[in-house]
């Protein structure tokens, strides 16, 4: 189903509009905040008409931002395009920009998790958990901001970058509007309902107003561990396995085309590799580029030495090699 809301919400902004609302009932609603004026919110538009067509039982709501600024902020719409995944009255998820692929997976996903049965969550709650446990001890000083620390997306997350990079801090960042599942999950796992925060050696130690006092006592160099060297972290990592493999997702979700067909084509060898997912580390995703002095991902390392992108497997199967150069013999 395709519906385009024009009109005004109520000013309570207790739904999103008397439409939409009754609309929150249904399995599968996908909110699309957009505004005339940007063309891409027009190709995403046409995206989503499509959608519609070949999922009937998802309904699909065309939303002008502009017109509706007390919805816009209860939601945090700070762009668009911007996508609400609704079900059953409950916010599940969230996309900003656009990206028409993203998009369709997304809705993919949650129409097949429309039909799982009950306890069959019990598991992928357990994954997040080990997720979230994993991506606070990604780096020694871990900051999961809105936005990075080169384009920060609200005053908060802009003055813990500026504060940090003041007092020389070496730190990581997550962007949280780029996962809506982390941005909601970290809130109940760490007790804190907003954002930014920031962890030191795994541990929460809290948002802008903490990090401000621990930075005015003098407190805050002593608690932030002296990071690695770059360089010596990046080694690290392309020696963890003996087979490394750096990409857009992990291996059991690639999140971009290049990264999905690397990881099919490495599973059909069955030799064993290690993966990492650079979308979760900005500082890696930028460091490697340099260190490798190769600029796109994927990156596939063995022993420690880059063999190369996806065209590079592909060439390496092709002639029959790559068994060999994934177990170090070449």
């Amino acid at each position: 189903m395709w519906l385009e809301w024009t009109g005004t919400a109520p000013s309570t902004a207790s739904c999103l509009c008397p439409i939409v609302d009754l609309l929150l009932h249904c399995s599968l609603t996908v909110v699309h905040f957009w505004a005339p004026w940007a063309p891409q919110c027009s190709q995403m538009n046409d995206v989503m008409v499509e959608l519609a067509k070949e999922h009937g039982q998802v309904t699909f709501v065309k939303l002008e931002a502009e017109a509706v600024p007390e919805v816009s902020e209860k939601y945090e719409i700070s762009s668009v395009p911007t996508f609400l995944f609704f079900k059953v009255s409950s916010k599940i998820d969230r996309l900003d920009g656009a990206h028409a692929p993203e998009l369709t997976k997304k809705v993919q996903r949650h129409i097949s998790s429309s039909s799982v049965p009950a306890g069959a969550n019990e598991k992928p709650l357990e994954d997040l958990q080990v997720r979230l446990k994993n991506l606070i001890s990604v780096a020694p000083c871990m900051l999961f901001m809105k936005g990075t620390p080169q384009e920060p997306r609200c005053g908060f997350s802009k003055q813990i970058v500026e504060l940090l990079n003041e007092h020389k801090i070496v730190f990581s960042s997550f962007d949280i509007f780029s996962d809506e599942e982390i941005r909601q999950g970290l809130k109940t796992y760490s007790s804190w309902p907003t954002y930014p925060q920031f962890y030191v050696s795994g541990e929460l130690i809290g948002g802008l107003d903490i990090v401000k006092e621990l930075a005015q006592s003098g407190e805050l160099e002593k608690i932030c561990p002296k990071a690695k060297n770059l360089d010596d972290r990046l080694k690290m990592l392309t020696h963890k396995a003996t087979v490394m493999l750096f990409l857009k997702g992990n291996k059991q979700m690639a999140k971009c085309g290049f990264s999905r067909q690397i990881l099919e084509i490495l599973n059909s060898t069955g030799i064993d590799f290690e993966t990492f997912d650079i979308l979760e580390d900005e500082e890696v995703r930028q460091g490697l580029k340099s260190y490798s002095n190769w600029p796109t991902y994927p990156q596939l390392y063995v022993k420690g030495e880059l063999v190369g992108g996806l065209d590079i497997v592909k060439e390496l199967k092709e002639c029959g090699e790559l068994s060999n150069v994934l177990k170090g013999e070449n």
